[in-house]
């Protein structure tokens, strides 16, 4: 339907344009002829065998007619015949005849091929060799190919039509009757309303020629016609076509016009960045770059030179930006821009044996109190200060690296004052006392086990300094009721035994060895530091059979150097508490089946007192036994050596005086 409206429309267009052709145009006779200028003209004919003799003869008129208007000759218009159907053969060419008389008669003469309708082949043979100088065709004459064709071509005829119109053929495409409109316009130039005609039969085919005559025949179609181009129309015989500015370049709709972008096609010289305009273009640079005098190359922007940065100390350049950077011994922040000196000693990038003196970046050794950097300025080498200082040991000084401590004989305690020695070596414990909190003590008996407690206390010399008491009571779980450090003199330690609450529930007596083992003899809960050789007790006192194994933690902690004793009282299983003590376990274990009874032991519990004065199972030594007169002869040449060393002290400083004196006189 709508192809019969383009058609309706078309031939509309066609008969009006005829109409007003026919009534503006002087009839003065054919001998007037049309001075178009130099023209090479071709007839495409179709001759295929859907042509029928009348309509050929039809042709052959029309052909006659439109050669009627024109100036031939060779120096005017040039006249070609081609006709095709499934073979293509030329008629005559461009330089076959001069004469008008010439070409009628050879027009008359032609026979029809009568196959099939190859116009796209048809088409090429124009533009191979009809349009060619062997041929007749002139150079700098505008080309014109007028194709007559009844029906729908049989080969491709849009490539081959878009090739010659890129050579310059203009081609005007006239179809009849069932010619096929999509083809002709695949054909012809454009505009396609100048250059497509189609008509209903050969017998209105004249109408054609009154218009091919017309455009070819100096009209100005540029000036007469709305020609639609974009830019600027140039006028050729019977047609136009339209150009563009310089700088653009013309569309395949034959009247736009795009600019040419000489940047996206390469055609520049810039080193970086291309900036098109139509036709043109100008330079310009990447971040960074500065363009140069000569509008085309670029360079570097070196930001750290011109100070144009906020580092602290040093500026790397790149291109238009630049980055941070710092000195050896520092190393760079977060914020990329300031430096922090890089700590060798902290990050433990040096080899220093024992103290290392930082700067940025580089590290020196030092060494501790009491000790002298070797020649190699890493290692230390102890000084000896029992030799080079003042000690002031009663008894011997002991060097240790950087330092010192002074020791007693095996008899006698080290004092507080770190230097001189006492005269009874158990004089100062640790002791931590386990005490059974289960259900089968009951409340009228734990009282009593208190009671127990404070009297082991008030045989004890207890202070900061001296003796160290901690309680732990214990039933299914275990509670420090009170740590070694907490308290310094006896009446504290009473009264804080005497708040203890009773926990009742079970007998985990293996649980209260483990916390004594890892938690009641720490240095953090008050144990003295084991150098200095206080002595740890531990003492359980039990009322039952342990609901857990106690075998492994008795034995751990007879190991770590604590002396065990175990006491015992009712149901306590004597193979347990024996278990618990230490060797000989006769001193160490006591046992009675009455809580009124634990008095008594307590009474011959003095843990801390000296051996001669010891009573029950701290063993009383005789002072006539072998063993004794032993130790007392050993003691008696301690303190001779000790009497020698002092009166070797005395003797030097008074042979000191004795030259000082000297001297001032």
């Amino acid at each position: 339907m709508m192809k019969m409206k383009h058609l309706a429309a078309l031939c509309g267009f066609i008969l009006l344009d005829l109409v007003v052709f026919t009534a503006a145009r002087p009839q003065t006779g054919s001998e007037q002829k049309c001075k178009s200028g130099p023209v090479d003209l071709v007839f495409l004919i179709d001759s295929s065998r859907s042509v029928r003799p009348h309509e050929f003869e039809t042709m052959r008129k029309f052909m006659i007619d439109i050669l009627d208007t024109l100036d031939i000759g060779p120096n005017a218009t040039r006249v070609g015949v081609v006709q095709y159907s499934s073979q293509v053969r030329s008629e005559f060419s461009l330089k076959t005849h001069s004469k008008l008389e010439a070409m009628v008669k050879n027009i008359n003469q032609i026979v029809p091929l009568a196959q099939g309708t190859m116009t796209g082949l048809a088409i090429k043979y124009v533009m191979d060799l009809a349009f060619t100088a062997e041929e007749g065709d002139r150079p700098k004459v505008p080309n014109v190919a007028v194709i007559v064709t009844d029906g729908r071509p049989q080969d491709r005829v849009a490539e081959v039509a878009a090739e010659a119109r890129e050579k310059g053929i203009e081609i005007y495409a006239v179809g009849v009757a069932r010619a096929d409109m999509a083809s002709l316009r695949a054909m012809a130039s454009p505009p396609f309303e100048d250059h497509v005609f189609l008509v209903e039969s050969f017998d209105l085919i004249h109408q054609f020629g009154l218009q091919f005559q017309d455009k070819l025949c100096g009209v100005d179609l540029c000036l007469e016609s709305d020609h639609g181009c974009d830019h600027m129309c140039e006028s050729s015989p019977g047609s136009y076509h339209c150009l563009c500015l310089p700088g653009f370049t013309l569309n395949d709709d034959g009247k736009t016009c795009a600019a040419v972008d000489l940047c996206a096609e390469g055609k520049h010289n810039c080193e970086q960045v291309c900036i098109s305009s139509p036709g043109s273009f100008t330079c310009d640079c990447n971040r960074g770059y500065k363009l140069n005098d000569d509008k085309r190359t670029c360079s570097t922007i070196d930001l750290c030179t011109e100070g144009k940065h906020d580092c602290e100390q040093i500026c790397v350049s790149s291109p238009g930006v630049f980055t941070c950077d710092c000195n050896d011994g520092y190393t760079l922040n977060e914020d990329k821009k300031t430096c922090t000196p890089i700590d060798l000693c902290t990050e433990g990038k040096h080899d220093c044996e024992q103290i290392c003196i930082s700067a940025p970046g580089v590290f020196t050794c030092d060494c501790n109190k009491g000790f002298k950097l070797n020649k190699d300025k890493k290692t230390c080498t102890n000084m000896d200060l029992c030799k080079t200082v003042e000690h002031g040991c009663e008894h011997q000084c002991v060097s240790t690296p950087g330092s010192y401590y002074c020791v007693c004989p095996d008899s006698q305690p080290l004092q507080e004052d770190g230097k001189s020695c006492g005269a009874c070596k158990s004089a100062n414990i640790d002791l931590v006392l386990l005490i059974d909190g289960s259900k089968s003590v009951r409340p009228q008996n734990f009282e009593l086990v208190k009671q127990f407690v404070n009297q082991v206390v008030d045989s004890l010399d207890v202070s900061a300094h001296g003796t160290r008491v901690g309680l732990v009571q214990y039933s299914s779980r275990v509670r420090t009721e009170f740590p070694l450090n907490m308290y310094h003199s006896a009446e504290e330690i009473k009264a804080a035994v005497m708040k203890v609450d009773y926990m009742e529930k079970g007998t985990m007596t293996g649980l209260a060895l483990k916390h004594m083992l890892e938690y009641s003899f720490s240095e953090a809960e008050g144990a003295r530091p084991a150098n200095r050789h206080i002595p740890r007790i531990g003492l359980v006192f039990t009322d039952g059979r342990s609901q857990d194994d106690i075998t492994e933690y008795a034995k751990q902690a007879k190991e770590a150097g604590i002396t065990m004793y175990a006491v015992g009282v009712g149901k306590a299983v004597e193979d347990e508490l024996r278990e618990i003590a230490s060797e000989p376990v006769e001193k160490h274990f006591h046992y009675t089946t009455d809580f009124m009874a634990i008095s008594n032991i307590a009474e011959n519990l003095k843990l801390n007192v000296c051996p001669e004065e010891s009573q029950g199972e701290i063993e009383v030594k005789d002072p006539c036994a072998c063993e004794s007169l032993v130790e007392f002869q050993q003691a008696t040449m301690s303190s001779l050596e000790q009497l020698t060393h002092k009166l070797a002290a005395m003797t030097a400083r008074l042979e000191q005086l004795e030259n000082q004196l000297l001297s001032r006189k």
